[in-house]
C-alpha cells in the first residue's frame, strides 16, 4: 500500500480478497506476538481499544499541532466572522413576520414561506461558507491522521495537493450524509441517529482510499455493520468530551461578555462570544475528526486486516 495508490479498499475487482476473519492478538500485546505489528505512528498496529483511539487521536494534534491548530484556527476564526457578520447585519435587516391568527389559512401560509424565506436569505451565505470550510478542515484532518498513523510528517502544502482532487465529491458525499440524516431524524429520530452512524466513517474512507461517494457510503456501511453500538458509543463518547471541552473554553468568554446573550448585546458582546467559539472549535472540531479517522482504521484493522498493509507501508514489515 503506497501513499501514491491510497489507503486501497479490498474490492474483489481489485485483486483477491482478504480474510474477512479478524487474526488472533495476544491479550498483552507490548510483549509481542505475531499479531503486533509495532507503532510506527500514533496508534499501534493492531485493533484499538477505547483509550488508544482518544490517546492517538490527541497525540496527531500533539505531533501535528502546526497544521491541526493552524488550519483549524483559520477555519474557526472565519466561521466566527461570518456568524458576527450574520448577528451585526444581515439579521438586523430581515423584517419580523407576524403570522396573523385573524388570517385566512392561505395567508397565513403565505406569511409563514416569508418568514421562512428571510431566514433562509439571511443565513444561506453563513451556511455555504460553513459548509465549505468545515468540509475543507474535515478531508484536511483526514489526511493529517493518514500520515500520522504511519509515523509520517507532512505539510499544510502536502496535504492539500493530496487533498485537492477529493474535495469536491468530499464536499458532495457531506451534503447527501447531512441530507439523509436529517430526512431519518424527521422520521421519529431513530433513523437518523442510525443512519448517521452507519455513514460516519464515509469521511475517511473518501479520503483516504480515494474513492467516489456512492462506494464511500457503501464502504462505511460495510465497516460499522456488526459494530453498529461500538461505533455509536465511541463516537458518542467523543461527542460528550468535546462538547465539556467546548463549555470549559466558552465559560470564560461567556463571563467576560455577560452570561445573557440576547438581541440587545452590544458589538463586544458578540465578539467576545464568536471568539470564545472560534477558540472551543480549533481544538474541538480536530479532535473529533481525529476520533472518527481512527474509528475507520480500526475498524479496517479488525475487519480486513489493515495493520499488515500499514506495517509495509511504514517500513515495518
Amino acid at each position: 500500500m503506497s501513499d501514491s495508490r491510497g489507503w486501497s479498499s479490498p474490492d474483489p475487482d481489485d485483486g483477491p480478497a482478504r480474510p474477512q476473519q479478524p487474526p488472533q492478538y495476544p491479550r498483552h500485546p507490548q510483549q509481542g506476538g505475531q499479531g503486533f505489528r509495532g507503532q510506527p505512528g500514533v496508534i499501534p498496529l493492531r485493533p484499538l481499544g477505547v483509550g488508544e483511539i482518544l490517546d492517538g487521536a490527541i497525540a496527531t494534534m500533539r505531533k501535528h499541532a502546526g497544521i491541526v491548530f493552524g488550519s483549524s484556527a483559520a477555519v474557526a476564526l472565519v466561521s466566527a466572522l461570518l456568524f458576527l457578520a450574520a448577528d451585526l447585519w444581515v439579521l438586523d435587516r430581515v423584517e419580523p413576520v407576524t403570522i396573523n391568527p385573524n388570517a385566512s389559512e392561505q395567508q397565513q401560509l403565505e406569511q409563514l414561506w416569508s418568514a421562512l424565506g428571510d431566514a433562509l436569505a439571511a443565513n444561506s451565505v453563513v451556511l455555504v461558507v460553513t459548509l465549505l470550510t468545515q468540509t475543507f478542515l474535515t478531508g484536511l484532518l483526514m489526511v493529517v491522521v493518514g500520515k500520522a498513523v504511519l509515523g509520517r510528517r507532512i505539510t499544510f502544502g502536502e496535504a492539500w495537493e493530496e487533498l485537492k482532487p477529493r474535495l469536491l465529491p468530499l464536499l458532495g458525499l457531506t451534503v447527501l450524509v447531512a441530507v439523509i440524516v436529517t430526512v431519518g431524524t424527521f422520521l421519529f429520530i431513530i433513523p437518523g441517529i442510525a443512519a448517521y452512524v452507519f455513514l460516519s466513517l464515509a469521511t475517511p474512507a473518501l479520503v483516504l482510499e480515494r474513492g467516489r461517494v456512492g462506494m464511500s457510503l457503501r464502504r462505511s456501511t460495510e465497516l460499522v455493520r456488526g459494530s453498529w453500538w461500538r461505533v455509536f458509543g465511541l463516537l458518542v463518547l467523543a461527542m460528550l468530551i468535546a462538547f465539556v471541552i467546548s463549555l470549559v473554553i466558552q465559560l470564560p468568554f461567556g463571563f467576560l461578555g455577560g452570561a445573557d446573550i440576547g438581541q440587545d448585546a452590544s458589538v463586544g458582546q458578540l465578539l467576545i462570544g464568536e471568539l470564545g467559539y472560534a477558540v472551543a472549535s480549533t481544538i474541538t472540531v480536530p479532535f473529533s475528526a481525529a476520533v472518527t479517522a481512527l474509528i475507520y482504521i480500526d475498524q479496517r484493522m479488525r475487519r480486513e486486516g489493515l495493520d499488515l498493509e500499514l506495517a509495509r507501508a511504514a517500513g515495518q514489515a
